[in-house]
């Protein structure tokens, strides 16, 4: 159970994190919730669809995209979080590398820090630290900018693997205790489609450093690639995904069509935890908001 700065967070069971991206230039869907009232609605529509975590982005993060300054990203994310810490009953994630976006936000009510660069920003770790927050750390090679740009690796899983023993150190050595990181190995951040389908294949490997693993693959190039379908088109391919992650040990799925991968993860999991209950009895989230009654203010 993680303590997201007065929610709760059970990741005993597969959970469903919900994107929320307030930018205009996101690669799926961005623009659609710039406007805070159209944020506002999304993420309270992904909450009874089942979300245990609402992540809010201010900096798009594909492949090329420009980094958005400072007081720019302030301005999209803190009054969104604010807003939304009154009206939620899930966790609020913030999803940057700025450590004042970081501080303001948590400060605003966010509980949950998700960073692509895995706290490597000056002062982040330090900041985190301070924060008392659970924080996400993610592997990429490169940067936003860069980071498709011919990425190489002789294992990539073991590459990967490597890099998140570098950073939980880091963080031990911040005082960040182990029980408040998350690990996700940055599916489309600096990889090929090869590399991305060998971690997939081998993601149960990383279990092995005893951390909650969390997963982003909805609507990613790499389904694209494999199934010829544009980014709208990507709902199947992106549950089937989902399913095999969960299978290999994500406790954590970050999505952009909640309701579906929530079902998705209620077939996966009925399965998983071999007749020990029903959905019902056993705390699994529904389509229906019933989520609600698993993930509640401490």
């Amino acid at each position: 159970m993680l303590n997201c700065n007065g929610f709760s967070l059970d990741l005993s069971r597969p959970r469903v994190m919900g994107i929320l991206n307030v930018t205009p230039d996101s690669f799926s869907d961005g623009g659609r919730f710039f406007d805070p009232g159209a944020a506002r609605e999304q993420a309270l529509r992904m909450e009874e669809e089942g979300a245990a975590v609402i992540d809010v982005g201010g900096e798009s993060t594909r492949p090329g995209a420009p980094e958005v300054p400072l007081e720019e990203e302030l301005r999209r994310v803190v009054p969104i979080v604010e807003s939304l810490r009154s009206i939620l009953k899930v966790p609020i994630s913030v999803d940057t590398s700025k450590p004042e976006v970081m501080r303001r936000a948590v400060a605003a009510g966010a509980g949950l820090v998700n960073d692509v660069n895995a706290l490597r920003a000056d002062g982040a770790v330090e900041t985190v630290a301070e924060l008392d927050v659970p924080v996400c750390l993610m592997h990429m090679q490169g940067t936003p900018r860069t980071m498709q740009h011919s990425p190489r690796y002789n294992d990539v899983v073991a590459e990967v693997k490597a890099f998140f023993e570098e950073r939980m150190a880091a963080c031990r050595q911040a005082g960040i205790a182990e029980e408040r990181l998350l690990l996700d190995p940055g599916f489309g951040f600096g990889k090929t489609l090869e590399h991305n389908l060998a971690l997939l294949r081998d993601l149960e490997k990383f279990t092995d450093l005893g951390r909650p693993l969390l997963v982003g693959i909805s609507r990613k190039s790499m389904i694209g690639a494999i199934t010829g379908r544009e980014t709208g088109e990507r709902l199947p391919g992106s549950l089937a995904a989902a399913v095999m992650a969960v299978e290999r040990g994500a406790r954590l799925v970050r999505v952009h069509d909640v309701a579906a991968t929530v079902d998705a993860l209620e077939v996966a999991w009925a399965v998983m935890d071999k007749g020990k209950g029903s959905s019902k009895n056993s705390g699994c989230p529904s389509g229906t908001g019933k989520s609600r009654h698993f993930q509640s203010r401490k």
